[in-house]
């Protein structure tokens, strides 16, 4: 599985840049521990999604009907 190719006005500078705001955003928005089962859940969820290396290989994926990339 390949990620989806960066745009011609993006260097891969550009987004280990987002990439970076993103986590940081991460940190701050779970630095508090969770109280509840769900929100557990959902800070695992998240990380998950944040931490993986892996791109879907068809999107959208089964059961989403947001329009499709081409």
């Amino acid at each position: 599985m390949k990620p989806f190719p960066l745009s011609p006005r993006e260097t891969h500078g550009d987004d280990d840049t987002r990439t970076g705001r993103l986590l940081d955003a991460a940190d701050v928005a779970f630095e508090r521990e969770q109280t509840t089962p769900l929100g557990e859940h959902f800070e695992a969820v998240v990380m998950e999604g944040l931490l993986t290396d892996r791109s879907v290989p068809v999107y959208p994926p089964a059961g989403h009907t947001f329009p499709r990339r081409d």
